[in-house]
């Protein structure tokens, strides 16, 4: 089995060959794969410990609105001085203990507020959805990528000491006047740009291991090490296909339809306001005699209980014609809203799915090419077992087939991240990386 062969089985993740250059083949360090670090940053994400406040902050200011058509017992006393007549302001005769009840029946008004507020509570749970798909797209490409880094990185390793070879070749050939002058400095630059591509994806490698701690919650001293084998991100799902479970399965939409159910309710509320309102009231008051309030009366009954119910009957309200065309207005927005919102998922997700092929076909031309280096590579072997070649030619051979690596697993990396983003717009992404 080639070189080539193995990376399309194991799809760009041969970190393992890097881990000698790391230090990290110790008996500390964490063996992980893709699915374990998708799971350690669900467990571990702040983000979603915030979506999911949120959503029992929502829940708590729909219950707010609820507690109207709830019963509400309220208790209170307290001490006026009177001159004349000896009434409470506001609030009856001066009681010792008074008791009062009250519970909203029918109010419209109040009611569609409470199931407005219902709706876009779903809003709130929605988004912990969109909040889990993040953070599994944000670890899953994380993780590639680190993947990607360290066999980069392998690779560039095995440049310099070919690049080595090469310039020591050269150096000689100069001194034995069979070269340029300037070969020896190209050769010298290909080993000084082999070199800082080498440190350039070391400190890549710390930065992706620094978020690969972060984001999974394992201790920043224990070592990462990525595996090997993984499932295969391939949608192999069709561009209406796409598209249709890119409407269906899409965050904003779903919340611009909680918003217009809300809008609707508000809507329905106001037309409704025109009719009475009806709430049930109660009141026990244990009375005072205290500024011979008992003497204003022929008689004095200390206890007093009192039920029934408040009847508001709307003779003439401006405000309620006015909410009335407010609410529509609104309702005609969010109607208005959620169709283009429809229209755009629909025209982004095709889009997204145009792009994922194009960057297969640049995949695939890259595998392709790696290819023909690799077969190139073989030729000179061979030619250099006849006498036909020298060892400068196989190492520079080796080293184009190593920049042709380098283009295959970025253009693997790339496709990788496109197939992640159509699984996330279809709601596919917990089923992949979940299983």
């Amino acid at each position: 089995m080639n070189r080539l062969h193995q990376s399309l089985v194991v799809a760009l993740l041969m970190a393992a060959a890097a881990a000698p250059l790391y230090g990290q083949t110790n008996e500390n360090a964490h063996a992980l794969t893709l699915r374990e670090a998708v799971t350690l940053a669900l467990q571990n994400s702040r983000d979603l410990r915030l979506a999911r406040v949120e959503y029992t902050v929502a829940q708590n200011e729909a219950r707010v609105d609820r507690a109207a058509f709830l019963p509400n017992v309220y208790t209170g006393g307290g001490y006026i001085y009177t001159y004349g007549f000896p009434a409470v302001p506001g609030a009856g005769p001066p009681a010792v203990f008074q008791l009062d009840y009250t519970q909203s029946l029918f109010n419209p008004l109040l009611k569609g507020q409470q199931r407005a507020a219902e709706d876009r509570a779903k809003s709130q749970m929605v988004e912990i959805e969109h909040t889990r798909d993040q953070v599994m797209v944000r670890a899953a490409s994380t993780y590639l990528e680190l993947a990607e880094v360290r066999h980069l990185a392998s690779l560039s390793s095995s440049d310099e000491a070919s690049a080595e070879k090469v310039l020591e070749v050269t150096r000689e050939r100069v001194a034995a006047n069979q070269e340029l002058p300037i070969e020896e400095t190209k050769a010298e630059l290909t080993l000084a740009r082999i070199r800082e591509r080498l440190l350039k994806l070391q400190d890549r490698d710390d930065s992706l291991t620094l978020q690969m701690h972060d984001v999974t919650g394992i201790p920043d001293d224990q070592a990462i090490e990525v595996e090997t084998e993984e499932p295969s991100l391939g949608s192999g799902m069709q561009q209406a296909e796409i598209a249709d479970l890119a409407v269906e399965n899409d965050r904003s939409i779903q919340e611009a339809e909680d918003e217009r159910a809300a809008r609707q309710h508000l809507l329905r509320a106001a037309h409704l306001s025109y009719w009475p309102t009806v709430d049930l009231v109660g009141q026990y008051s244990v009375l005072s005699r205290i500024n011979n309030y008992d003497q204003y009366y022929n008689k004095f009954q200390r206890n007093n209980f009192n039920i029934g119910i408040e009847i508001s009957i709307p003779l003439f309200a401006a405000k309620t014609s006015a909410n009335v065309a407010l609410a529509k207005s609104q309702l005609n927005e969010a109607e208005l809203a959620l169709s283009n919102r429809r229209q755009e998922v629909r025209l982004e997700a095709r889009q997204t799915s145009r792009e994922s092929k194009e960057l297969q076909a640049s995949r695939e031309v890259a595998r392709l090419d790696l290819k023909v280096a690799q077969q190139t590579l073989e030729i000179v072997q061979a030619e250099l077992d006849e006498g036909k070649a020298t060892l400068r030619d196989v190492e520079q051979s080796r080293l184009e087939e190593s920049d042709k690596w380098t283009t295959f697993l970025d253009a693997d990396l790339a496709w990788q991240k496109s197939q992640l983003q159509i699984l996330q717009a279809t709601g596919q992404l917990a089923k992949v990386l979940q299983q």
